[in-house]
C-alpha cells in the first residue's frame, strides 16, 4: 500500500490531546472545531519529521566524542605526557581528569540514543556533559580537536533546543539488573584494554588473574598484580574505582527509579468504549478486545471515537481499526500520534482493516503492510458436507461418538458456581503462567460487563474438559478469544466445539463468526502452488521454518479446515528503519517473546520462608518447639 504523507503546517504548536485518564474535552480541541487551534496548527507528530537530521547528526557526533574520550585513556605515551603536566595539576587530579574521560565518555555512549530520539533530559545531560568535557580537555588532556568538535555539538544543542522535546519514560525496575550486568563486563573490557596497552606490570599475569584483578578493582580492593611504575597501578586503582561506582550509581538509580505504572482502563473508560460498540461494534470483528484491562485509550475531542493501546519497549502499539465513527477516526489518530511523538514512541497498529490502513496511512504519514487474513465463517452457508469438510467432519464423529456433549451459553446464562468452576479448570489447563494475546484476546473469562461473550463447554460425563470463549462483534458476530481443553481429552475437540457453536448460532442471533487470524496465509497458500515464483517458495519456506516456534501454518491449516472467507489485515508503522524494533514489541505484546523478570518481592517472600524454616530446625534441636 502506498504511503500518504501528512501535510507539513509549519512552525510548531501544542495541539491538545487526551490521555487515559482525560475526560472528553470539547469538540473544538482536535476536530476543528471553532474555537480549537488552527487548521494549520502543527502537531507534535508532524514536528516529529521536521528537522530529522539535527537528532540523528548530533546523536552520532556525541556517541564519537564518548567513544574518543574512551580510547584517549588507552593511547600510548599517555602516562609520559601525565608526568609532564604534574607541575601544574597534582598528580592525583590529572588522573582524576582521564578517569573522568572514561566515565563521561561511557554517560555520552549511552545518553546518544536518547538524544536521537529527541529526549529531553538526555539533552540536558548531554550539554552539561559535553561541556565539563570540554574544560577537561582544553585545560588538561589538551585535545583540542575532540575539544572543538565538542564545543561545536554544545553550540548545535544549545541552538537547536527546541527539537529536543520528548519526555522521559519510565523503565521498569527489573531493567536494572540487565543495566547492571552490561555495564560490568564493559567495567571489565575496559580494565582488561588498560592492562594490555598501558603495559608496566611486573610479571607474566594469566587472563584470569587480570580478569580477577579488574573485578577486585571495580569494588575498590587491590589484588595481586604489580606494576612498575606505581603511578600506572595507581591511575588503575583510580579507574576501576571509578567505573565500579559509576555501574553502583547507575543500577541504584534504575532500581529506585519510579516503575511504569500498568495500564489501566478504568471502568468509565470501558462503559463509554461499550456504548461505541453498541452503535458501531460490527465494523471490526477486534473492537471488543479494546476492552482489555491492560489498555489504555485516547479519545477524539468529540468522544465519538476512540483508540485503544498499549506501550511495549517503546513502542505506542494499537490493534484493530479506532473505536466509532470512522469519520472521527483522524480525531483519535491525531493526539494519538502527538502522545507518541510526546514521548519519542514508535506508533504502531496490528491488525487493522484496509480501511483502518487507509486512514492511518493518509493522517498519520504512516505506511502498511498486509500482515496476513482473518478466516470469517458465514453460518448460513456453513456445511459438514462435502469432500472439503471431510477431516472436519471425522473429527466431530469422533468425538461426540467418545461422549463428549458441548453447551453454547452466554456467560449471563451461566449460574455463577459453575462458572466459578470452569473458569478454575480452564486456567489449570494452561501450559504456563504467562498469557498470550494482545490484538485478538480479551484476556479473562466472565468478568463484570462480558454477559454478552458466549461460553462454549465440551463435557464428558459431565466433567468439562474443553472451553472456547467468543466475545461480541455487534449485534449478530461473535470474535474468537480463547481455546482451551484437558491435554488428556480426545483429540478434534476444538474442531467439535467450533461446529457446535456455528449449529447454536442461529439461535444465539449470530449469522458470522470470526476466527483465528492467519499470517502472511497468502504467501504459504500461493507459494504451494504451481507456478510459484523462487522468491515467493522462499518467503514459503522461511515462513515454515519459523512455524517451529510460532503458529503460522498451523494456525493456517487450522482456520482453512471450515472453507472460510479471507478478510486481510494490515500492519501500520512509521518507516522501514522502526520495523524491526517494532515487530519485536508487537511480539512481545502478544507473549510470543517474554524477557526474564526477577520478582524482588517474590523472592523476598521465599527468602523469608526459608530464613523462617531454619530457624524453626534450630530451635527444634534445641528442644524449644516440637518436632
Amino acid at each position: 500500500m502506498s504511503t500518504l504523507t501528512r501535510r507539513d503546517p509549519g512552525p510548531d504548536k501544542k495541539t491538545a490531546h487526551m490521555s487515559h485518564n482525560d475526560a472528553p474535552a470539547s469538540a473544538a480541541s482536535v476536530e476543528g472545531s471553532p474555537g480549537g487551534p488552527p487548521k494549520d496548527a502543527p502537531s507534535l507528530a508532524d514536528r516529529r519529521h521536521q528537522h530529522a537530521w539535527i537528532p540523528a547528526i548530533t546523536a552520532f557526533l556525541t556517541f564519537l566524542i564518548g567513544l574518543s574520550d574512551i580510547v584517549s585513556v588507552f593511547r600510548p605515551g599517555w602516562p609520559h605526557r601525565l608526568h609532564g603536566v604534574r607541575a601544574l595539576v597534582p598528580g592525583t587530579l590529572t588522573n582524576v581528569t582521564h578517569t573522568a574521560d572514561v566515565v563521561i565518555g561511557l554517560l555520552l555512549l549511552m545518553l546518544a540514543h536518547g538524544l536521537r530520539r529527541r529526549k529531553r533530559r538526555a539533552w540536558q545531560a548531554v550539554t552539561g556533559l559535553l561541556a565539563f568535557d570540554i574544560g577537561i580537555h582544553f585545560f588538561h588532556s589538551r585535545r583540542l580537536p575532540t575539544a572543538i568538535v565538542a564545543l561545536v555539538v554544545l553550540a548545535a544543542l544549545l541552538y537547536f533546543r527546541d527539537e529536543f522535546y520528548a519526555e522521559g519514560d519510565r523503565p521498569n525496575r527489573w531493567r536494572a539488573l540487565w543495566v547492571f550486568c552490561w555495564l560490568v563486563v564493559a567495567d571489565v573490557a575496559i580494565g582488561l584494554i588498560y592492562i594490555s596497552a598501558a603495559g608496566g606490570l611486573a610479571d607474566d599475569y594469566s587472563m584470569w588473574q587480570r580478569t580477577q584483578e579488574v573485578i577486585y578493582g571495580l569494588v575498590g580492593v587491590s589484588g595481586q598484580v604489580y606494576w612498575i611504575p606505581d603511578a600506572r597501578g595507581d591511575m588503575f586503582n583510580l579507574l576501576t574505582s571509578a567505573l565500579g561506582l559509576f555501574t553502583l550509581i547507575i543500577t541504584i538509580y534504575l532500581f529506585l527509579r519510579p516503575a511504569e505504572p500498568n495500564a489501566r482502563l478504568g471502568t468509565a473508560n470501558a462503559e463509554r468504549i461499550r456504548e461505541l460498540l453498541d452503535k458501531q461494534g460490527d465494523r471490526d470483528s477486534l473492537g471488543y478486545f479494546a476492552l482489555r484491562n491492560d489498555k489504555s485509550v485516547i479519545w477524539s475531542a468529540t468522544g465519538k471515537a476512540c483508540i485503544c493501546y498499549r506501550v511495549v519497549s517503546g513502542v505506542m502499539l494499537a490493534s484493530g481499526d479506532p473505536i466509532g465513527d470512522p469519520e472521527a477516526w483522524p480525531g483519535a489518530i491525531s493526539p494519538f500520534l502527538d502522545e507518541a511523538a510526546r514521548h519519542a514512541w514508535a506508533p504502531a497498529v496490528m491488525g487493522c482493516s484496509e480501511l483502518g490502513a487507509e486512514v492511518w496511512c493518509r493522517e498519520g504519514g504512516l505506511t502498511a503492510l498486509e500482515l496476513g487474513d482473518e478466516a470469517i465463517v458465514e453460518v448460513a452457508d456453513f456445511s459438514l458436507s462435502g469432500r472439503s469438510m471431510r477431516n472436519v467432519r471425522q473429527m466431530v464423529s469422533r468425538v461426540s461418538r467418545a461422549g463428549y456433549v458441548a453447551e453454547v451459553r452466554r456467560i449471563r446464562d451461566i449460574p455463577a458456581q459453575e462458572l466459578y468452576d470452569i473458569i478454575r479448570s480452564a486456567d489449570s489447563w494452561r501450559g504456563s503462567q504467562t498469557e498470550r494475546g494482545f490484538s485478538m484476546a480479551l484476556g479473562r473469562i466472565g468478568a463484570p460487563g462480558d454477559d454478552e461473550c458466549v461460553l462454549v463447554t465440551a463435557k464428558q460425563d459431565g466433567v468439562v474438559r474443553a472451553v472456547l470463549q467468543l466475545v461480541p462483534w455487534g449485534p449478530d458476530g461473535l470474535s474468537l478469544d480463547l481455546m482451551r481443553r484437558d491435554r488428556n481429552a480426545q483429540p478434534g475437540l476444538n474442531d467439535f466445539l467450533i461446529t457446535e457453536t456455528i449449529k447454536a448460532a442461529p439461535a444465539l442471533g449470530v449469522k458470522r463468526i470470526s476466527l483465528n487470524f492467519a499470517v502472511f496465509r497468502a504467501a504459504l497458500e500461493r507459494g504451494e502452488r504451481i507456478g510459484a515464483g523462487p522468491v515467493l517458495r522462499a518467503w514459503r519456506r522461511l515462513l515454515l521454518f519459523m512455524s517451529r516456534w510460532f503458529q503460522i501454518e498451523s494456525l493456517y491449516k487450522f482456520n482453512a479446515k471450515f472453507c472460510p472467507t479471507w478478510q486481510p489485515r494490515f500492519f501500520v508503522f512509521p518507516s522501514t528503519k522502526d520495523a524491526p524494533r517494532i515487530a519485536l514489541a508487537a511480539l512481545e505484546a502478544e507473549a510470543f517473546l517474554v524477557w526474564p523478570r526477577i520478582e524482588l518481592s517474590r523472592l523476598g517472600r521465599q527468602a523469608a520462608r526459608k530464613l523462617g524454616l531454619m530457624n524453626r530446625k534450630a530451635a527444634s534441636k534445641l528442644g524449644l518447639v516440637k518436632r
